[in-house]
């Protein structure tokens, strides 16, 4: 399995999504954000933001489940911000 992670360079919460990304055992195209302004306008506040091959993005908050979800099947699980307590991930 293959997906794609827009990060940038001191973002806690991107190496949070790399770690579940690697437990769930995903080959990581990371991309970082800093490196293009279109990609920065795009995803400079919504970071981490995981992409499967058909292009489908999750934004975070998302745990190691919602994830797991997201890359396996066709569509995300419902989360709110709630549901994930804050720098965690849920974890």
């Amino acid at each position: 399995m293959r997906a794609t992670l827009y990060t940038t360079s001191g973002c806690h919460l991107c190496e949070i999504a790399l770690e579940y990304l690697n437990a769930i055992g995903v080959t990581v195209d990371a991309v970082e954000i800093a490196d293009d302004t279109d990609l920065m306008e795009r995803y400079g506040v919504t970071i981490p933001v995981v992409a499967r091959t058909d292009g489908t993005e999750l934004n975070w908050p998302f745990d190691i489940d919602a994830l797991r979800h997201f890359l396996c099947n066709d569509t995300p699980p419902a989360t709110t911000r709630d549901e994930i307590p804050a720098g965690d991930g849920g974890q």
